[in-house]
């Protein structure tokens, strides 16, 4: 008699020990800008560990997966930037995540388009995502990547206007590596090998 199998994947088991968080404004309109950065990080790490961020929960997009072993979930907040910290907040206390273990991926203006910045923890830098996450989590001892989205043009622009600008076709390719790395990157933090992951990628 012949035996049919499945090929399915089957859903990560046993609970969540990791929030992965990409940084973003919902919306069309907001798609492939600088602000989301973060979100363009984890579409590619979804893309390469075959997860859908599809399901809604925590004020997010989320999707299940297992990186370096460990059930992670996946977060895209739908709260808009400057409330990211509700979203993250509620998924830690859910799932009784300490903020060492969720990493946020971010964009940063103070880096080229290419250039990355992995750290362990740290202030907001001015980024109004990292400091509503650190207001409502109380804590700010949580690692990220800052992702390089370019300064302004000159002092005077608009900030709101130049991080809700779309990239030039330079400034894409420069951040193309960037992108196609971030699952490398979200690896080597999850199994704990954080000063690795900044030699190899800071000042990149």
């Amino acid at each position: 008699m012949l035996k049919f199998f499945s090929h399915k994947t089957a859903a990560p088991a046993g609970p969540v020990e990791f929030l992965i968080v990409g940084l973003g404004n919902p919306g069309r309109e907001y798609e492939s800008t600088r602000h989301n950065a973060g979100f363009m990080a984890l579409d590619h790490i979804a893309q390469k560990q075959g997860v859908k961020i599809d399901r809604l929960k925590f004020k997010s997009l989320c999707g299940d997966g297992v990186i370096a072993g460990h059930r992670v979930l996946l977060m895209k907040p739908s709260t808009f930037m400057n409330l990211s910290g509700q979203a993250v907040q509620e998924a830690a206390a859910f799932y009784k995540i300490p903020m060492e273990r969720v990493l946020v991926f971010v964009d940063d203006i103070s880096l080229a388009p290419g250039s990355v910045r992995i750290r362990r923890k740290g202030t907001d830098g001015g980024h109004n995502g990292l400091k509503n996450i650190i207001y409502l989590t109380g804590s700010d001892q949580f690692p990220r990547v800052k992702i390089g989205v370019g300064a302004k043009p000159h002092p005077d622009y608009d900030l709101a206007q130049w991080v809700t600008s779309r990239f030039s076709t330079d400034e894409k390719k420069a951040l193309e590596p960037v992108l196609e790395h971030a699952a490398d990157m979200a690896e080597l933090i999850v199994s704990g090998r954080m000063d690795e992951a900044m030699n190899v990628y800071n000042g990149k």
